[in-house]
C-alpha cells in the first residue's frame, strides 16, 4: 500500500508547528481559526517551537528531548502546517531551524524520513506586518520547493496582514479565509 493510499485510509492528523517567538500572536491566532474549520474526526497537535527549542547543533546521534518530540509528531502526522510569522521575507529563525533538522532526519538510519514524508500534505499560515501577499513569496516558495523535494503535496498558504497583537481578530475577511482554508475532503 502506498503512503498516499495509506493516508486516505487512516484518519487525518495535523501537526501545527508554531514558529513565533511570541505565543498567541496573529499567526497562531489565524492558524487556530483555520483549525476550527477541520472536521471533528481530524486530530491535531500543536507544537510550539518556543517551548520545544532545538539546539543549533544536534545533541547526539539519536534524537532526544524536543528533537524527538518534533520528529515523532512530524512523522506521525498526515498534514504539517508551518505557522510562522513572516520574518525578513521568510519563516522565523526557529521555523528555519526546524526545517533544517529535516535534513538531519533524512540521514538517520532506521528513520526512513524521506519515504515517510512522501504523500503528506504541507501547508503554511503566516501573518505579516507590512506590504502585501507578494512579500511572502520567498516563504511560500521555500515551503513549496521543500514539499516538491520530499514528494509531499503543497496545499498552499493562508496569508493575512496584521501588525499589532490582536489585529487579526479585527479582520473578518482573513478569519473567513481561515475558516475555509483546510480542504480535507480529498
Amino acid at each position: 500500500m502506498t503512503t498516499a493510499t495509506l493516508a486516505s485510509v487512516r484518519s487525518r492528523s495535523f501537526a501545527f508547528v508554531l514558529g513565533s517567538p511570541r505565543g498567541g500572536g496573529n499567526t497562531e491566532t489565524l492558524a487556530r481559526y483555520a483549525a476550527e474549520g477541520l472536521p471533528p474526526d481530524v486530530t491535531g497537535s500543536w507544537l510550539d517551537l518556543s517551548t520545544l527549542p532545538l539546539p543549533a547543533q544536534p545533541a547526539g546521534p539519536v534524537p532526544s528531548g524536543p528533537e524527538k518530540v518534533l520528529l515523532d509528531a512530524t512523522l506521525d502526522s498526515t498534514d504539517i502546517v508551518v505557522a510562522s510569522p513572516l520574518h525578513w521575507y521568510s519563516v522565523s529563525a526557529a521555523t528555519k531551524l526546524y526545517l533544517d533538522y529535516w535534513a538531519r532526519w533524512s540521514g538517520l538510519p532506521d528513520v526512513s524520513f524521506r519515504d515517510r514524508m512522501r504523500g503528506k500534505n504541507l501547508w503554511a499560515v503566516t501573518a505579516y506586518a507590512r506590504g502585501d501577499d507578494t512579500d511572502a513569496e520567498p516563504l511560500t516558495g521555500m515551503l513549496r520547493r521543500t514539499a516538491d523535494y520530499l514528494g509531499m503535496e503543497w496545499r498552499g498558504a493562508l496569508l493575512a496582514r496584521a501588525h499589532r497583537p490582536g489585529d487579526i481578530e479585527a479582520d473578518p475577511a482573513a478569519l473567513d479565509r481561515a475558516a475555509a482554508f483546510f480542504d480535507v475532503g480529498h
